[in-house]
């Protein structure tokens, strides 16, 4: 079988592939985005997990002409509310709020839906003449030479392409075939996440509660069926998350809200439920012969601060701009080795601020409070901190 020639072969068909898809094609490439999920479905409303893009993100989205799909879906996410708690029942013992006013910025970030992302995003991809999508078909082989990445796919088709961009998750099938592999740290934990509806409104406000066991957050939602909501993901001890997970609507609201230390009132649950180990990782390379890793592919991280997705989407605006800098360098070593560089660079550094972050944070020893309340005193009262910390913390 004769191989299909494409500038860009993409694995994987989630928000960041969707995206690195719709951009490089707006730089004037062809793209083949291939995925072995179905396409995504119509509906969906009851799917109330959602991503906060923070405003770098949003810009970038709005330069590649993205944004103008999603927006009326956005949640403004105007003050992040940062809480340190103590004690059984918890009580809120130091508070700070970070404003994007403070910044001179409209928000700090939008939170999305992710299934209506998704669709929207590949109802976009569908409709641009430079991108095939292929889904319900999954990466299968790679073979590289110096000029070209030539990739084999699940329905038997094989494709030729200048270059082959892993997006296709923390097992990545494509990194694993470059010959790259990823170191990973486990904490014990897990994530559970679930919508919620609450009589007080959100104001806008992001609100992250810090006690034992990781942090508690509720995100801004609109509102549903005429009362306000927002997104809970609470981080655990593994066991611990898993009890939280079965237990009913009630008994979960019930504990919910005592976690949140009733900041937003009685919480009820009102979808299904989310379970997932809380781990980083991080590839070892970030780039082999015609191949660049990207997103989940290359980086995981606890879901602190609404860095992961935000994470990836500045290494699609980082390849864009070396592809859209050097067209004619496609691919080649020195442009892949520069896009590496940059984003090793800046990946290790979040890494290992969040890692230290969500080590102090599950860490429900005295001393350990202490630290957190001293340490959110210093960033919220001195305004040189204050700006530089927010600044680093979008990601942008």
């Amino acid at each position: 079988m004769r191989a299909e020639e494409t500038d860009i072969f993409v694995s994987g068909g989630g928000i960041a592939g969707l995206v690195a898809a719709l951009g490089l094609a707006d730089a004037g490439l062809s793209v083949t985005l291939a995925d072995p999920a179905p396409a995504p479905a119509e509906g969906g409303s009851d799917d109330l997990r959602s991503t906060a893009f923070l405003e770098p993100s949003r810009r970038h989205l709005e330069a590649m002409g993205i944004w103008h799909a999603l927006r009326d879906a956005a949640t403004p996410l105007e003050v992040l509310r940062v809480a340190n708690c103590t004690g059984d029942p918890p009580r809120i013992d130091t508070e700070r709020s970070f404003r994007a006013a403070d910044l001179g910025i409209p928000a700090l970030g939008w939170n999305l839906p992710n299934a209506l992302t998704r669709r929207r995003l590949a109802d976009m991809a569908e409709s641009n003449p430079r991108i095939d999508l292929k889904f319900g078909v999954g990466f299968s082989s790679l073979v590289t030479r110096q000029n070209e990445a030539i990739v084999g796919l699940t329905d038997g088709s094989r494709l030729r392409a200048r270059l082959a961009i892993a997006a296709d998750g923390s097992a990545s099938p494509l990194r694993e075939a470059a010959g790259i592999g990823a170191e990973t740290t486990r904490y014990g934990q897990k994530a559970l996440a679930f919508a919620v509806s609450h009589p007080s409104p959100h104001n806008a406000a992001s609100t992250e509660l810090y006690r034992s066991g990781g942090a508690f957050v509720l995100v801004p939602l609109p509102d549903r069926n005429g009362a306000p909501a927002s997104a809970a993901v609470w981080m655990h001890d593994g066991p611990e998350s898993l009890r939280l997970a079965g237990l009913d609507d009630a008994a979960l609201g019930e504990a919910a809200t005592q976690r949140s230390c009733n900041v937003l009132g009685p919480l009820s649950p009102m979808s299904a439920r989310q379970v997932w180990p809380v781990m980083a990782q991080r590839a070892h390379r970030f780039a082999g012969q015609r191949v660049a890793v990207i997103a989940e592919a290359a980086h995981v991280l606890p879901p602190i601060g609404a860095q992961g997705l935000n994470v990836s989407l500045s290494d699609v605006w980082c390849l864009l701009e070396v592809a859209r800098d050097a067209p004619g360098e496609l691919g080649t070593a020195m442009q892949l080795g520069t896009f590496a560089r940059l984003r090793q660079r800046d990946v290790l550094a979040r890494t290992m601020v969040i890692d230290f972050y969500n080590r102090l944070c599950r860490d429900g020893s005295p001393a350990a409070q202490v630290l957190r309340s001293a340490g959110l005193r210093l960033v919220g009262d001195w305004p040189p901190l204050r700006d530089r910390v927010m600044r680093a913390g979008l990601a942008g």
